[in-house]
């Protein structure tokens, strides 16, 4: 095998059918069919029409793939696929797929975690060391604090939310003021227009007696009920006002919490990974405030922040490159899976 493997990556935890091929860290394909228009209806994601639309698409996806990096599957060093967590019947979509290629093609499989993944999309296209870091990983499912030792067999939780996600709570606000689903770019979009400082809503787990058990969790259900009781007693409220204060709320305690964790472990390194990581606010409060605490700050393209298959075959790549030894072609998918076990 090459020092610089070639490996096929597949991402099905959610309602994006993903395949990414990649050629040690250099991306080479990076293909997303998304079902998220099927979903839009019922203002969030359904697991069976998720699953559904995985079985439709990947014989397509996995093909315009192999065409757009001008490779055969036969070339192919290895196949990752996400094993955990996301929704069930997606996940088994992926890794049977994942697992019918590797035993037909006689190549190691590697089922990886989706959270590690995320993270590991920052090794793409660059030479730059992956670890030690600070991970702020935000999500539609997930928002964690996360210290990056060695991405493939090191990573401890430091904090994450005991309730809503940040995405989550992004998607519950826009179907509160009416907004499209999925409720993160629709919000970002209607803040361009608004005042961030027009509405004080909390900022959750910032108190004192709050920090003493909660230091580096977060916590939005709390800030959603701010913003629906807003809204009943102001009926004449600015619309774009409420998205703008509401992002700038979520935006600055994942800041304050995060570079908080990162002065606290001495690492001057953060990435910000995940769905909510394309949020333009958060991108650009974040390179201030890393930049007055002389912090680096490493953030994916928003192309590969939300769900797809190059982080799956990124995070494989680093495995395989480090000689871990591969999956069993029996493993099975794990919902629930937390960041403890990167790779399966």
């Amino acid at each position: 095998m090459s020092s610089e493997p070639l490996i096929l990556g597949i991402e099905t935890s959610c309602d994006e059918t993903a395949v990414g091929i990649v050629r040690g860290r250099k991306l080479l394909a990076n293909v997303i069919s998304s079902s998220v228009e099927e979903h839009a209806r019922f203002g969030g994601v359904v697991p069976e029409i998720a699953s559904r639309a995985h079985l439709e698409a990947m014989p397509s996806v996995i093909a315009t793939a192999l065409s757009e990096a001008k490779i055969k599957l036969n070339d192919l060093d290895a196949i990752t696929v996400t094993a955990g967590p996301g929704l069930i019947g997606a996940l088994v979509v992926g890794t049977s797929s994942a697992a019918g290629l590797a035993l037909g093609l006689n190549k190691p499989l590697y089922g990886v975690n989706h959270l590690s993944a995320h993270i590991a999309v920052d090794a793409l296209d660059s030479d730059h060391p992956l670890d030690p870091a600070i991970a702020l990983l935000v999500s539609g499912g997930h928002s964690s604090i996360l210290q990056v030792n060695n991405l493939t067999s090191d990573v401890k939780t430091l904090g994450s939310t005991i309730d809503d996600a940040a995405g989550e709570a992004f998607d519950k606000v826009a179907r509160l003021l009416e907004l499209p689903f999925p409720g993160g770019p629709s919000i970002d979009h209607d803040a361009l227009s608004g005042n961030p400082i027009a509405i004080e809503f909390p900022r959750g787990l910032t108190l004192a007696k709050d920090l003493a058990d909660h230091k580096y969790d977060f916590s939005f259900s709390g800030l959603k009920t701010a913003v629906a009781r807003y809204l009943q007693q102001i009926p004449n409220y600015q619309r774009a006002d409420v998205s703008a204060s509401f992002q700038e709320a979520v935006v600055d305690v994942l800041l304050i919490k995060t570079i908080a964790a990162a002065k606290a472990s001495g690492i001057e390194t953060i990435i910000i990974a995940g769905g909510v990581a394309a949020n333009s606010r958060l991108r650009e409060l974040a390179q201030d405030r890393t930049e007055s605490a002389g912090l680096l700050l490493r953030i994916p393209p928003r192309k590969l922040c939300t769900d797809n298959g190059a982080m799956v075959a990124a995070l494989g790549s680093l495995a395989v490159t480090q000689g871990i030894a591969p999956s069993t072609l029996g493993f099975g998918p794990d919902s629930s899976s937390g960041i403890a076990r990167p790779i399966f």
